[in-house]
This record gives C-alpha cells, structure tokens and sequence, in this order.
C-alpha cells in the first residue's frame, strides 16, 4: 500500500508541473482510475538520455516523450554547453512532422534562450539532413532534431548535434544526462515566451545549393522516377533539389505524398518494413519509371527499388552503399570510404581497388561522421553520407540526386543499376547479405538472447563451423566498445555475423553476410541462390541458439 501511495504522490508532483494540456489531462485521468500497473510503468524510471538522444512513445511520465522531459532536456543540454564554454553561443532546432515535434522544438528554443544561449528554429518541418547543414552553415555550437525518424507514429524523439555537425558521442552523451538529472523542477527553467530566431527559408536555399556539389556538371539526367516520402517531410525538398538539377519530375505516391503524423498506409514508417513499399510499387506498376526512390519520414534514409522480371525489388542497403561507392569511384572521389561494421564488406574491397582509404566504425553516424579525412560513409540501414563537408550524417535528398544520377549514366549506356551490381560481384565476389530482426514487446528478450550467446557461443552455423568468436563489449584495437557479438565462419565462403540490440526501437538485430566466388557472368543465378541458402540456414541455427 505504501508502494502504492508513493506512485500516486509522484503522479501528483508531476501532473502539477505538466505545462501541456494533454498529457496533464491523460495523466489526472489514469491518477483518478487508481490505475496502478499504467502508472508503474510511466513512473518506472526516466528516458534515459544517451547517443541517440532520447526516443520513446509520447504520453505522461518520466518514461514517456512530453514537454516535461524535453524542457528538462533542453535544460541540461543548455547547462553542458556552457560548462564547455558556449555561453551564449548559437543553438538551431529542426522538427519534423509528428505528433508534438513543434512544441518540442519551441520548448528547446524557449530553454535555450532562458539560459542566455541564442536559438534559432527553422521555419517549418523540414528533412533532418536540413539542421545538420544548419549547424554548420551557420556556425551553431550545436543542434536539436525533433523526430524519431522512421519509429512507429506514437513515438517521437530528440537527437543533439554538436558544432562540427554530427551526432554526440559518449562522454558528450553522460556529460548532458548528469546536467538533465540536476534538473529539480520545471520551475527552475527559465522558459521566456520569445527572443529566439524564427530562421526563413534562407537555410534551405542555402542546402539546396549546395546538394548541387555531389553531382558531375553536365552528367546525364534522363532517369524517371516515382517518389514516395512516406507521410514524412522530404517531398518539398526532394522536389526542388531534383528541379534544380534538371532531373524529369518525380512521379509522387500520393497517398504517402504530404506530413500525416498518423502514417495511415503503413505498419511502420520505415521503407524497409514489409508492405511499406506497396503503394510505391503500385503506382510504378502503373507508370513504369526506371527506378523507386523512398524516403523515411525525416527523410534523412533513401531506398532505392528496381525493375525485375517478377515485379519491382527494393535494393538492400548494401547494395546501394557498394553502388554509390563505385559511382563516386568512378567520378574520381579521393579520401575516406567509411561504413559501420554491420555493413558489406564489399565497400572495403571497392576501396582496395580503387585505391582509397577505407574505415569501418561502430554502428551510427556519429561515428561515421568521425571518421577523419572522410568522403563516403554509408550503413546498411539505408543510411548514406555523400557531401560530408555540407552534410556531417546520413542525407536521403543528396543520396537519391546521387542515385538518380548513376542511374542516368547508366540508362544512356542501355544498362541499369542491376547490372552495375553483376559487375561488381565479378569483380569482388558476391557479397550477399540478409538480417535476421526480431522486434519485442519485452525487452528483457534481447537481454536474455545475448545472454545466451555469450553463455554458450554457437560452435557452427549453416553447418560452418565458428573460426572466432568476438564479444565487442570488450572493444577491439580499431573499435571502442559496444554491446555486440561477431563471428566469422570457416570456409570458402568468408561468412559473417554481427548481433546486437538495436540503438533505437526495441529490436534484436542479426546481420548477416556470405561472399560467394563468382567465375563468369552465368555462375550470378546459382551464386545468388547458393548466397540465400546459407544465410537461410544461419538464420535457422542462430535463432535456436539464441532462443529467439
């Protein structure tokens, strides 16, 4: 009874705290239903603030997204950077579309100023890779982007950038979480009702400029195109980068067309999830364009799908990482190819051949970003860095400008991005990958899964027995560490696994890759095949192992 009373007295101190409406409303409504088991789980603990900033469903509590927590992240966001001796220096805040991302971002800026720094929001939901542009075209000493990028329509989040334009990384991220935990009350936060900047549409004019840098004056640009931004914000931004460059008018998937923070067509709001592409691949069905071009809901990811004799295909993320890596190849790029581990091995092969240099990071693009001398990072979440000096993270408007480009080049010559790809698996080999994903409701699932791998590592998979074993907590020479196992398998086919709890949903992630020799041109079929067969059964193997 006393636990029970202790919830109620904490549900109470934060409801008379709660600046929002709703939230201060749904709370008061579960206090008076004596809802014990909802409260419980709100009042848990606090969303905890680390490189990825802060992702949750929005609702009341500590353990929720609400202004609340945003206000007192701003807060000990505010508090860091002037520790670090910022005082007064400039914040941008980006938002995108979803549910409360504009009050979150007004919330930051009213902080900011509150703490003597000075703020400036951009004008309206605009793509992710627009603030990362921002900071550093405007000399900021950091940036919040309001949004949980491709998370299912409930959540929203809050991802930080420091001055060079990238995402924090650890001390950074403990740093600004013991600043948040010396937040008393809401009423210790000085919130004025203005003095920040409201930017115009200067800054992406600015970006728009620039994205005309990753493409080759006089390149072809006859490729057609359909075009979904999946209920997110890129559509204006794509539109006028592809105008711009003289690319034909992309065919848009109209029910996916505008900002709907319901995401009403899809399960997930992520072009990797099964069914998300269907409208795209009905409306290219309908039109026949030459390729598909989604972006997610921030529209900081690309995906690109092709024509097959079955249907339309949607490109692995891989697939499109070796395929941009080539084309930049190809168009003379010096300096750093960079991808994180879980990514194909090919782009380091690309990089031997060419003769450029070639680095691979832990999972995310703040450490890609950090990559020195850098000038291609991708991973294979669809993620794709391809002007590092405009934009410091992954960019799905200058990644498809990239893509549409190559794809030109090659529709002038008669071939397509499929047979680039048979060209690069001549070259290098196969590199065929495939992930094993499994999304949970309790995340005491993934705890128990790495748990049992690190208790009793597999000995084989696919019949391939375990040539070595890394648990990635105890770091490597070339990687601090993080919560992952690698193994690579013995034999002919250089196969590998990487398993590790997603950074942002509640997902236990297994990447998998098998590099099949490929003789000639008539030996890709039964390589393709083979390649799936023993991913299959890794697959198969690993998922007994680990019990999931």
């Amino acid at each position: 009874m006393q636990e029970q009373d202790d919830l109620i007295t904490r549900a109470r101190t934060w409801l008379a705290e709660d600046p929002d409406p709703e939230t201060a409303a749904e709370l008061a409504a579960l206090v008076e239903a004596g809802d014990t088991a909802e409260l419980a789980d709100r009042f848990s603990g606090t969303l905890q603030f680390g490189t990825a900033g802060l992702r949750g469903e929005i609702g009341a509590g500590p353990m929720r997204m609400n202004r609340s927590v945003v206000i007192r992240a701003a807060a000990g966001l505010a508090a860091y950077l002037k520790a670090q001796g910022h005082a007064g220096g400039l914040v941008v805040v980006g938002y995108d579309a979803r549910y409360k991302s504009a009050d979150f971002a007004r919330d930051t800026a009213a902080v900011m100023t509150g703490a003597g720094l000075r703020a400036a929001v951009l004008p309206r939901p605009l793509p992710t890779p627009v603030l990362a542009y921002a900071i550093r075209h405007l000399g900021a000493v950091a940036g919040v982007e309001v949004t949980a990028s491709h998370n299912p329509p409930r959540d929203n989040g809050y991802k930080v950038y420091l001055g060079d334009g990238s995402q924090i990384v650890s001390p950074a991220d403990v740093e600004i979480a013991a600043e948040i935990a010396r937040v008393e009350t809401l009423a210790s936060v000085p919130r004025p009702e203005s003095g920040w900047e409201e930017l115009g549409d200067e800054v992406l004019e600015a970006y728009l400029a620039r994205t005309d840098a990753v493409l080759t004056s006089g390149s072809p640009r006859g490729v057609r195109t359909v075009y979904t931004a999946m209920h997110g914000v890129g559509k204006d931004v794509l539109l006028a980068a592809f105008a711009r460059a003289g690319f034909p008018e992309p065919v848009l998937v109209a029910e996916q067309a505008e900002p709907d923070p319901a995401f009403p067509t899809v399960a997930f709001p992520n072009p990797e999830e099964p069914g998300a592409m269907d409208l795209a691949f009905a409306k290219a069905a309908e039109v026949q364009p030459d390729i598909v071009i989604a972006n997610d809901p921030d529209a900081d990811r690309c995906a690109v799908a092709v024509p097959t004799a079955d249907g339309w295909r949607m490109l692995r993320g891989d697939e499109v990482g070796a395929l941009l890596a080539a084309h930049l190849v190809h168009k003379g790029a010096t300096g750093v190819f960079a991808e994180s581990i879980v990514s194909s091995s090919l782009l380091g092969r690309i990089a031997e051949a060419a003769g450029v240099g070639y680095e691979e990071t832990l999972t995310g693009f703040k450490w890609i970003a950090r990559v020195e001398g850098l000038r291609y990072g991708y991973e294979e979440a669809l993620g794709y860095c391809v002007d590092p000096e405009g934009v410091r993270d992954k960019d799905g408007i200058t990644a498809a400008l990239l893509v549409a480009e190559l794809a030109s080049k090659l529709k002038e010559q008669g071939r397509t991005l499929t047979d680039l790809l048979d060209d690069l698996a001549m070259e290098h080999g196969l590199h065929h990958t495939d992930q094993l994903s499994v999304r949970v409701e309790d995340l005491s699932v993934i705890a128990d899964a790495m748990a049992a791998l690190r208790a009793q590592p597999p000995v084989a998979l696919a019949g391939l027995r375990v040539a070595s074993a890394e648990d990635l907590t105890r770091g490597t020479e070339a990687l601090p560490p993080t919560d992952g196992l690698r193994y690579y398998l013995e034999g002919d086919y250089k196969a590998r696994v990487i398993v590790r709890p997603s950074g942002t949903e509640p997902k236990l992630k297994c990447y998998l890759e098998v590099v099949v020799p490929v003789a000639e041109a008539s030996d890709l079929t039964a390589a393709r095949v083979r390649g799936q067969e023993i991913l299959d059964a890794i697959k198969k193997d690993l998922s007994a192992v680990a019990g999931i």
